[in-house]
């Protein structure tokens, strides 16, 4: 899938980029429901309803995360590996993640298996989005990885050891506190997909000027909002 690095058209919506923006990363980088987004714009003066929150995250949330995995530096060469169950809709899914030895996440992906086919679906998204090879992997011990990185990785080394792989379990956290909070809330599978963008970027942009500043993609703002008519 061709990823969309344009900047977001704000045109013929009635609040400004700065609010819009602001509820999207309300959304994405806390741990919050779309009428917890309504009730926080609602203290600051601005009458939002949730519906209205979640289309401006369906809209500009991929927007969003395309643009920061984009200006995204290279992440490191050894890639933690690990999937975990995720209840959609209630029906069992498994949520695949990849991070660096830096903790960096690199890609995750939602899918109903985790044989061989998902796992070789997985590998072949990392590599499209990281656009180079790493030096080794680190996964459990589920056989789907080694029939998988034997095709689209044969060169590289693969290391198999529960305890070595801390590193992609503990970047699960954030998504299991998310089920947590949420316990009444069925986990789209949006939500996940961007949260992974989102939450290691917006959660530390500035009020000032921040890397998208005039690229299309405003920061959040804890100045006064613009008055509304």
């Amino acid at each position: 899938m061709k990823t969309n690095t344009t900047s977001p058209d704000y045109k013929g919506f009635r609040f400004p980029s700065e609010i819009i923006s602001h509820a999207v990363w309300l959304y994405f980088r806390f741990s919050l429901s779309f009428r917890d987004v309504e009730e926080i714009l609602a203290q600051r003066g601005i009458v939002v309803t949730y519906e209205t929150v979640r289309q401006w995250c369906l809209k500009f949330g991929q927007t969003y995360a395309n643009e920061l995995r984009h200006r995204r530096p290279r992440c490191g060469d050894k890639w933690h590996m690990d999937e975990m169950v995720l209840t959609i809709r209630g029906k069992k899914h498994y949520l695949w993640r990849a991070v660096d030895q830096e903790g960096n996440v690199l890609d995750i992906l939602v899918q109903s298996r985790r044989h061989k086919k998902a796992a070789k679906r997985f590998f072949r998204k990392l590599l499209k989005g990281s656009q180079y090879v790493p030096r080794v992997i680190i996964t459990d011990k589920l056989k789907s990885y080694g029939a998988a990185k034997r095709e689209i990785l044969p060169g590289v080394e693969h290391r198999q050891h529960k305890r070595l792989n801390n590193r992609a379990e503990n970047s699960h956290q954030p998504t299991r506190l998310l089920e947590r909070e949420n316990a009444e809330v069925q986990i789209s599978k949006t939500r996940p997909t961007l949260s992974f963008c989102l939450r290691p970027h917006l959660g530390t942009f500035s009020t000032a000027k921040t890397p998208f500043e005039g690229r299309g993609i405003p920061c959040h703002f804890t100045d006064p909002i613009p008055a509304m008519e």
